[in-house]
């Protein structure tokens, strides 16, 4: 039988031996998320938009349903707006309010309230069989997206990283090791990144944030033959691990976002990665600027391929999503979107396109 920590101490003797914990690390940082009791939280996501011409806005409502560590809830809205409805993308089912404000309306806003349910997730990688993927997910996950190609440079950087290995689990692991090894988290990337996966690889600048860094791991799992996916969301909670750089720092998130990753393996079925959090730990897990062989580093490294912390809300997996009821389209939703006259607001400005995103844990 074997586990997950073995799984993780087998790859990284393939490459680093930074990865292997030291004696006794785990009574230091015991960084070890794992199925257990469920967590209830509300978000609510304001706006109030200025400007003349019509306006509408797109606020992205939580959509993932796994019953292994999320439960999207109800969710209310406010707004002087003249239409209201949910939408849903038709290919990822990505679902967003979507409001449009009647011409001349001085002072338009929205709040929307959004409750759900999640816990901490990891996979027992010795447990029995879960079902297959179905052809369809098999198909979409696997394929290439505008900002995420499969081929090219990053066909080639995939063979690279999991070059020897026979599994997909091999595969998966030994490509964790590289981005966590390769790439850096990048304190002057405006919000979470842009995704732009091909032209990282071509320009050899492996930094950015975690729509950069995950979804390089997202394309080169792909491009590995194995389905993967982002997942787009929001800190909602503090770590309860001691991790500052791991939760959001106060019940104002507006600035929290924050995308993971996940990758199918046969018999697990959809398993926890985020290589992107390892390379934030490294930088900004205080005091800062940590060295990959920090124990606090190494934890993660250790638990972020296949578990994850339950205080982070996954919104949806969509990628170039067509906004409706507009002529922009967007690499990702994961901000609040609104526009005024034709004009897309810049969604990582929310002082000029003003809104607020709170977060609150429901305990009684």
């Amino acid at each position: 039988m074997i586990s997950r920590r073995d799984m993780l101490r087998t790859g990284a003797a393939a490459g680093t031996a930074l990865l292997l914990p030291r004696e006794g690390f785990a009574q230091a940082v015991p960084f070890a998320p794992k199925p257990g009791k469920w967590r209830d939280f509300e978000v609510v996501t304001r706006l109030d938009l200025a400007g003349q011409g019509k306006t509408q806005a797109w606020i992205p409502l939580p959509s993932v349903a796994e019953a292994e560590w999320i439960k999207p809830g109800r969710n209310d809205w406010q707004s002087n707006a003249g239409s209201a409805e949910v939408v849903r993308d038709p290919k990822y089912g990505a679902q967003m309010l979507h409001v449009v404000f009647k011409e001349g309306e001085a002072a338009p806003s929205v709040e929307v309230r959004s409750r759900f349910s999640l816990r901490d997730r990891a996979e027992d990688f010795a447990a029995g069989q879960k079902a297959a993927l179905s052809p369809a997910d098999r198909k979409l996950y696997l394929e290439a997206t505008e900002l995420m190609p499969t081929d090219g440079i990053v066909k080639e950087t995939a063979d690279k990283a999991s070059a020897g290995k026979a599994s997909d689990v091999e595969k998966a692991l030994a490509i964790y090791q590289w981005v966590v090894e390769n790439t850096f988290r990048d304190a002057k990337t405006r919000g979470c990144g842009t995704g732009d996966v091909a032209s990282m690889l071509r320009t050899g600048n492996l930094g950015g944030k975690c729509a950069d860094l995950n979804a390089l791991y997202v394309a080169l799992v792909r491009a590995a033959g194995i389905p993967a996916r982002d997942i787009y969301g929001i800190r909602v909670a503090p770590s309860q691990f001691g991790y500052k750089s791991l939760g959001a720092g106060s019940e104002v998130i507006t600035k929290a976002q924050h995308c993971r990753a996940e990758v199918w393996l046969e018999g697990h079925g959809w398993v926890a990665t985020d290589p992107a959090d390892v390379r934030k730990v490294v930088l900004e897990e205080p005091p800062g600027n940590n060295a990959i062989d920090n124990p606090k580093v190494v934890a993660a490294r250790d638990v972020l391929f296949g578990a994850w912390e339950g205080n982070w809300l996954g919104y949806n997996m969509a990628h170039d999503l067509e906004l409706p009821g507009s002529k922009h389209k967007v690499g990702f939703l994961m901000y609040p979107q609104a526009e005024v006259a034709g004009a897309l607001l810049d969604c990582l400005d929310p002082d000029t396109f003003k809104y607020t995103i709170k977060a609150a844990e429901i305990t009684a």
